[in-house]
C-alpha cells in the first residue's frame, strides 16, 4: 500500500509540475489574436489605399488621353 501512495504522491507531483498557468496562456492567446487582427486591418487598409490609388490613377490617366486626343483631333480638323 505505500508503494502505491508514493507512486501516486510521484505522480501528483509530476502532473502539477505540468500545469501551465491559465492566466499567463490567456494573456499570450488574447495578445496573438489582437496581433493577427491588428495585422488583418492593416492589410485591409494597404489594399483599399492601393485600389484607391489604382482607380485614380486610371481616371487620370482617361483625363490625360482624353485631353490628348482633343488637341490632336483640333489641330487636325483645322
Amino acid at each position: 500500500m505505500k508503494k502505491i501512495a508514493a507512486t501516486a504522491l510521484v505522480l501528483a507531483l509530476g502532473l502539477a509540475g505540468c500545469n501551465k498557468n491559465n492566466a499567463d496562456t490567456n494573456a499570450a492567446n488574447e495578445t496573438a489574436v489582437e496581433n493577427t487582427a491588428a495585422t488583418d486591418v492593416n492589410v485591409a487598409t494597404d489594399n483599399a489605399e492601393a485600389v484607391a490609388d489604382n482607380a485614380l490613377n486610371s481616371d487620370v490617366n482617361a483625363a490625360d488621353n482624353s485631353t490628348a486626343n482633343d488637341v490632336a483631333n483640333a489641330t487636325e480638323n483645322k
